[in-house]
């Protein structure tokens, strides 16, 4: 199996030849510059040092909401706009198109890798952000938060720009190529638990996910969500929204993936993968892999890192971790 068959085939629970190897976030900066210092060539292109260590290729294209030009916050987490007449005047700046170079940009990725992808070698996927994640960099951290009861009508505002934003977009994706999924970046929990309740969640993202997802299925791609923290409560909210998975799975945040799982057996799940284990060698991370292998015989389960690779990582360990996930990625189909 090539290994976009071989990607399709774990997201469908259909027999494979083995499990994909793949790293879905890449490395923190700080970790890739630590490996320059140890050894790892700096004239290796970033996008393939994956494949400098024998992983599969795979490629994310996160499509941009905001044009070049669009003003910064004024620090980490403020506001861009604090009223629906902020979002009205804002607008300008957002929901780029072809005139935008940011936006061509990403699309010339695709095309970029169209050949590649086409002949198996490239597993291909995009994100957009969510309708938790854009309100938040439009509102601020804080202000997003309470506009659940502040500013009901902008948020639904917001959300339906946003729906029918992409719902036009996705012609001009599928007119390159057919990615194998698609992600919405929404980092909507946290270690304890989502950061909204079900009532809110069915409220105020539920009916725009149901206005997108079924436009992203007429094309055959299976739709995930992208949320850090603990998503064990809010998956059968997804379910009912139509989303076919879910990633990191941060066991630092308690997820139990193989117990998930078994409450959720068609449900698709990619991460997982302790990285705290990384930096305490070889023993650790096979006694992680051990933990997962159940998770990983059951189909619709592509192991990873739970989140990007720590600086913390050496070289030595991260080629130890790339030599056992291979490893237990056809141990896993025997």
């Amino acid at each position: 199996m090539n290994h976009t068959e071989r990607f399709l085939a774990a997201l469908n629970f259909k027999p494979l030849d083995r499990l994909p190897a793949i790293e879905w976030a890449s490395w923190w900066n700080e970790t890739v510059k630590r490996w320059y210092g140890e050894g790892l060539p700096e004239d290796i292109p970033w996008d393939r040092i994956q494949t400098h260590f024998g992983l599969d290729y795979i490629q994310r294209v996160w499509m941009p909401l905001q044009t070049p030009d669009c003003p910064h916050p004024a620090s980490h987490g403020a506001p861009l706009i604090e009223s629906e007449e902020d979002y009205d005047s804002f607008k300008q700046y957002l929901y780029p198109n072809e005139t935008h170079e940011n936006y061509r940009r990403k699309l010339d990725v695709l095309r970029k890798l169209k050949e590649e992808h086409d002949r198996g070698d490239a597993v291909l996927w995009y994100s957009y952000d969510g309708f938790f994640w854009f309100p938040r960099v439009l509102m601020g951290i804080e202000n997003h938060l309470y506009s659940f009861y502040d500013e009901p009508e902008l948020y639904h505002k917001i959300c339906n720009d946003l729906a029918d934003y992409i719902i036009g977009e996705l012609p001009k994706i599928y007119e390159i190529c057919h990615p194998e999924f698609m992600v919405f970046s929404e980092d909507m929990s946290y270690n304890n638990g989502p950061m909204i309740s079900e009532e809110l969640f069915d409220e105020f993202l539920l009916p725009y996910y149901k206005r997108v997802i079924p436009e992203i299925k007429k094309y055959g791609t299976k739709v995930i969500v992208d949320t850090d923290g603990d998503i064990s409560m809010m998956i059968p909210w997804l379910i009912r929204a139509g989303v076919d998975g879910v990633l990191p799975l941060e066991r630092q945040a308690g997820v139990d993936l193989v117990r998930l799982r078994e409450q959720y057996p068609d449900f698709i799940f990619i991460g997982g993968f302790d990285k705290m284990t990384m930096p305490k060698g070889e023993a650790a991370m096979r006694a992680e892999f051990e933990r997962l292998l159940p998770a990983m015989r059951s189909g619709g389960y592509i192991p990873s890192c739970d989140h990007q690779t720590p600086p913390g990582v050496s070289l030595e360990n991260y080629r130890i971790y790339v030599r056992l996930l291979k490893e237990y990625a056809e141990k896993a189909v025997q």
